[in-house]
């Protein structure tokens, strides 16, 4: 077995542990918050500590294409649809424990929060498009939809990237704690920019050049 082989294997018998792993950091969030153990306000610990999460998610699933074209393994594309609802889980209970333990559980309260904070009404759209992106994880949804709506409908991932930083850039805000959200946005924008070279090369390679 060639070295690129080895390494494929690994990557491939990795990714079923690693997904199972992902488990952990939220049973640990949600234990250390039933049991008053995540400092001086647990709720909010246990609101930034998910939403930290999702955000690492969300900068892993987009790292997946190019990691696959660096280094030519195409084993790494089956991490992208684990990942991706990894994200969304950890976006779904960061929305959770902001309504149960932030708001008690009372719509009118979230509504009327979401109206007036900014931060909350950017957040409550990020999950609006996380939602049919979810959704439409599964091979049956590229096949009812067809390849390229689908392609079209999960680049509303890009948006959910910038949507996401400026949702936490605003949440820090008040506490001018920005050295977390910088880390995050330049990922991202580093990921986001080679999505953008990548298809700018691709469409120049298209073109063909006017006679001179």
């Amino acid at each position: 077995m060639s070295t690129r082989e080895w390494a494929e294997t690994a990557v491939r018998a990795l990714r079923p542990w690693v997904m199972t792993a992902l488990v952990a950091p939220a049973l640990w969030l949600w234990g250390a918050a039933l049991a008053d153990r995540l400092g001086a306000n647990p709720a909010e610990a246990l609101i930034r500590g998910l939403g930290d999460w999702a955000l690492g998610l969300l900068c892993a699933t987009l790292a997946v294409t190019p990691l696959r074209e660096a280094t030519g393994w195409r084993t790494w594309a089956a991490w992208r649809r684990p990942l991706g609802l990894w994200t969304f889980t950890y976006a779904a209970m960061h929305l959770l424990a902001y309504a149960w333990l932030d708001q008690g559980g009372r719509l009118a309260a979230v509504v009327d929060d979401v109206a007036q904070r900014p931060f909350i009404a950017v957040g409550m759209a990020t999950f609006g498009l996380l939602v049919p992106l979810a959704a439409t994880s599964h091979g049956a949804a590229v096949r009812w939809l067809g390849a390229l709506r689908w392609r079209a409908l999960h680049r509303a991932v890009y948006v959910v990237a910038a949507l996401v930083c400026l949702h936490f850039w605003w949440m820090r805000a008040g506490k001018r704690d920005y050295a977390d959200v910088v880390l995050a946005a330049s990922v991202l924008a580093l990921l986001l920019g080679w999505r953008g070279v990548r298809w700018w090369w691709t469409r120049r390679r298209r073109v063909p050049s006017s006679p001179r």
